[in-house]
């Protein structure tokens, strides 16, 4: 695998200056897709800017507690996606990675509970040993509890002790999140559901998407900070 990425090629969902530099650091597979995640390196040096350079970067996370989701990482190219909480525990500062208004990868910074918490959407389950239930959920964990929930579902977990808090089910009603599309950022409330489609209310008018663009965040509003 190539260690970098020219900028000129990186996903139009990241926020970069594309005529600074020829290259850019590329982040390992991991957990989230290349479109939503970004570096951590990339993150301390040109987002939370606590780091002048790609080195200082690395020494930081040599040297310092540097935790996402509550476990320390140390590998600059470590992936961070949607809804991860980075937390700084020298600078007593944590960010959330959400979308802006267009759908480009960004940081909020969040503080107390919602520092130790974030929403995971549950996109495949099986049945394991002695009829315990797999949750596979979007930032890679796989989760086995007795819990009811479905394909789409969200679930509200706590860290670094994974527990679930709450279940939320994409039904009519809720709140969603669009990930992805034209109206990538967008959140509203859902109307209806038919097969692959679905549409939802935002700022006042009724937008079609795809079921699969929906993260349910909430009932009446979202359990988490989401959006900028």
């Amino acid at each position: 695998m190539k260690n970098h990425l020219k900028r000129i090629a990186a996903p139009r969902t990241w926020v970069i200056n594309r005529k600074e530099r020829k290259y850019i650091v590329r982040p390992n597979p991991g957990a989230h897709s290349f479109d939503f995640g970004l570096p951590l390196g990339l993150l301390l040096r040109d987002a939370f800017k606590v780091a002048a350079t790609m080195a200082e970067a690395k020494k930081l996370l040599h040297n310092n507690e540097i935790l996402v989701d509550g476990k320390q990482r140390k590998n600059h190219r470590f992936i961070v996606g949607l809804f991860d909480v980075v937390t700084l525990p020298v600078l007593k500062k944590s960010f959330r990675i959400v979308l802006d208004n267009k759908g480009r990868v960004a940081v909020k910074e969040v503080s107390g509970t919602e520092a130790q918490q974030k929403l995971c959407k549950v996109v495949g389950k099986n049945v394991g040993k002695k009829g315990i239930l797999h949750y596979h959920l979007h930032d890679g964990r796989t989760l086995n509890s007795d819990i009811k929930a479905n394909v789409g579902d969200s679930l509200l977990i706590t860290f670094p002790k994974i527990e679930v808090k709450e279940t939320i089910a994409l039904t009519p009603g809720n709140q969603v999140f669009l990930t992805r599309g034209k109206h990538g950022g967008a959140q509203g409330q859902l109307k209806t559901i038919k097969g692959k489609e679905a549409t939802f209310t935002s700022d006042g008018k009724e937008v079609e998407t795809a079921k699969a663009y929906l993260f349910v965040t909430g009932k009446t509003k979202p359990l988490i900070t989401i959006t900028l």
